[in-house]
């Protein structure tokens, strides 16, 4: 049987018992892959020491409560090899089974074939799509610190305070999103935030050296990290001694964030599929399962075996460990709670995601009729609810003055100190760094105790749709402001004029798309967006658009309900329907017709989701049912308001890609305008 033990001279403790663990962890590796008919063996084979270590010795968890406020979080951002998680896991005792790594990849089990958030305790976030995870994790570092400013700023040992460890792939470190990431974790020294890289060398299609060739530990160093590099043994396995060094150095690193390269050989001790891409994504077979075994001394004809003494034994010493780091924690933290009692009632708001009182009196009310753009009202109401909420904070991809995402007075997020920066400042600068900033927006929120947002344009939201897609997939309360949301914008030009934005997000299940008609819609929709715990995209305009005469209390409501009508006849005879800048056009549009006689119903619908999501006898009240002339009106891609106007109905959008010039003559040329919206009612009455 290969040996696991390290040769001397390391301070690093390791028995018998914890070589035996990692060979029955292995061998569930190949078993489960194997009862799966799928999945990704070689590299839960190859980590499992590693993992092993990292649970054992550094990640400081409760078994009993995967939910402790003061644990660290793990992130297995090679979400594909998500057995080298669930094993941890089950021998913690956190609720995975035996049966559940039986029952790998099968409906309804707590062991999917990619970790998911919320599914299986343990599991910090949804991991999978490569890169993901590591950016995922600089979010958590980062909230890790604005929490510590939040609660207990002048601590050097606060509760709060707590390490972000990664395991990550080759993929991971090939996909752009990391190198975003990584780069904005070393500008902000992230030193709680320890990287482990699986250099196996292994990807689906063969060696990486096919695709990648570069010095990855030398782009560490010179992004800023502290980076440590961990050869394999002879035999190819993992040289723990050597890891065990490195990772008591990342511990104890104070000045930057710490990146591991871990050599490592796919599939370990597998006679033929170690080192091969075969290894990588695929059951190793029957015969090399059974071959495997006999090389780990263990029976091949037995499966899904683990010694129950062994297993009682491990689970007990990570109970313990658990015990004794919850109760020095619960010390520090009982004594933090007694010393700042007002602090102790904020952290006791936010745990239960409660609000204050006054949230909706601090909202800015606008005066009817004036032109403000809505990126302008969303800036004035996120500043209007910082003053209340102090758990509020984000910033823009290098857009903070034009996506209005700056909180006055907040400073900004930098680990140095001074007139404009602080630790535990309120604005986050991502950088142009689209893909990283939603991912670690999602970082945050997964967090929980803080509500983070982002901004960029709406047409960037595409360099960032990964990350959105996992805040739904998640259903986190991730906020992304996306502004210049039409072909409004202007001069610009179609690059930056979004067209299939709105109904691509809309297709994102999960997600909320609000786009407000005007800034007193906009100060709705961030109190609705505070009030729930979803993801939500925000779409303003970079025009003014004019405040409707609707009262305030009617708008909130109807914001809150994803729609309502904000102009309504006793006898309509058509329904217009519009979001965002093209509702004030539908205002125009109705009053022109009413002069000649015609009445309608106007309905402002800012998010399709929440509406939606109403019950019917609502809808039915801002669409009557029994009226068949509909008229839908956005400035994007017309493709889902046929389901709102029905087979009878018509819809004015754009289909086609914009042009540079002037915002209105821009909506002049294209035939978006309040005379053609009362022409287009006119023809289906007629």
């Amino acid at each position: 049987m290969p040996s696991l033990t390290p040769a001397g001279g390391s301070d690093l403790q390791w028995t018998s018992k914890d070589s035996q663990t990692v060979t029955y962890v292995r061998a569930l590796a190949m078993d489960a892959v194997q009862a799966a008919g799928n999945g990704h063996p070689g590299t839960a084979m190859s980590l499992a020491p590693v993992a092993y270590l990292l649970f054992r010795d550094y990640v400081r968890h409760d078994p009993s409560d995967p939910q402790w406020l003061g644990r660290d979080r793990f992130v297995m951002s090679a979400g594909h090899s998500s057995l080298t998680l669930y094993s941890q896991l089950f021998l913690s005792g956190s609720g995975v089974e035996l049966d559940d790594l039986r029952q790998f990849r099968t409906w309804g089990s707590l062991t999917p074939g990619h970790p998911e958030f919320g599914h299986t305790p343990g599991v910090e976030t949804t991991t999978g799509p490569l890169g993901q995870g590591i950016a995922t994790a600089v979010g958590m570092a980062m909230a890790t610190r604005y929490e510590c400013g939040l609660l207990d700023p002048l601590s050097p040992d606060s509760p709060f305070d707590h390490r972000v460890w990664v395991l990550a792939s080759d993929g991971d470190l090939e996909e752009g999103i990391s190198a975003e990431a990584s780069s904005l974790a070393a500008r902000q020294r992230l030193a709680n935030l320890c990287v482990i890289w699986d250099d196996n060398r292994i990807s689906i299609e063969g060696d990486t050296s096919l695709a990648i060739d570069e010095d990855v530990p030398a782009r560490y160093r010179a992004y800023g990290w502290h980076v440590h590099e961990v050869d394999a043994l002879a035999s190819g396995d993992v040289d723990l001694e050597d890891l065990n060094s490195a990772l008591t150095l990342a511990r104890h690193t104070t000045d930057r964030p710490t990146f591991i390269r871990v050599r490592t050989t796919i599939a370990w001790p597998a006679p033929n599929a170690q080192g091969t891409a075969k290894a990588h994504g695929a059951a190793l077979g029957k015969d090399e399962v059974a071959a495997t075994k006999i090389e780990l001394g263990l029976d091949p004809d037995q499966h899904f075996s683990f010694d129950q003494e062994l297993l009682a034994t491990v689970r007990s010493e990570r109970a313990e460990r658990g015990r004794q780091h919850r109760v020095e924690w619960q010390e520090r933290y009982q004594a933090w709670r007694t010393n700042h009692p007002d602090r102790a009632t904020e952290l006791d708001r936010l745990l239960r995601h409660g609000l204050p009182g006054n949230l909706e009196q601090a909202l800015p009310v606008y005066e009817q009729g004036a032109a403000v753009p809505t990126r302008k009202a969303s800036g004035e109401t996120i500043n209007a609810l910082a003053g209340v909420l102090p758990e509020l904070w984000g910033g823009s991809a290098d857009l903070a003055e034009s996506n209005n995402t700056t909180i006055e007075g907040g400073l900004s997020f930098l680990p140095e100190t001074n007139s404009s920066a602080s630790p535990y400042g309120r604005v986050i600068h991502f950088g142009i760094r689209e893909h990283a900033m939603g991912a670690i927006v999602n970082g945050i929120a997964v967090d929980g105790l803080t509500r983070p947002f982002g901004g960029t344009f709406l047409v960037f939201s595409d360099y960032m749709r990964g990350a959105v897609r996992l805040a739904a997939l998640m259903n986190v309360p991730s906020t992304f402001v996306w502004t210049h949301d039409s072909i409004g914008l202007g001069e610009d030009g179609p690059t930056h004029q979004p067209i299939e934005h709105l109904w691509s997000l809309r297709a994102i299940p999960g997600l909320a798309v609000c786009r407000p008609a005007d800034a007193q819609e906009t100060a709705a929709a961030w109190l609705a967006i505070v009030q729930q715990r979803g993801p939500v995209g925000l779409v303003l305009t970079r025009q003014g658009v004019p405040v409707a005469p609707t009262k305030v209390d009617a708008v909130r409501d109807g914001v809150k309900r994803g729609g309502y009508l904000v102009r309504q006849t006793d006898q309509p005879v058509a329904i217009i329907m519009a979001t965002g800048s093209e509702v004030h056009l539908a205002l125009e549009a109705a009053e022109s017709l009413a002069a000649a006689g015609i009445e309608v119903n106007v309905a402002s619908l800012p998010c399709l989701e929440w509406f939606d999501d109403q019950p019917r006898e609502y809808r039915d009240s801002v669409l009557d049912p029994t009226i068949d002339a509909r008229v839908a009106v956005e400035a994007g891609s017309a493709q889902g308001w046929y389901r709102y106007v029905g087979r009878t109905g018509a819809v004015m959008g754009l289909d086609h890609f914009g042009a540079s010039a002037d915002g209105a003559r821009l909506f002049s040329e294209f035939g978006i305008t309040a005379d053609e919206v009362a022409d287009r009612v006119r023809g289906l009455l007629s």
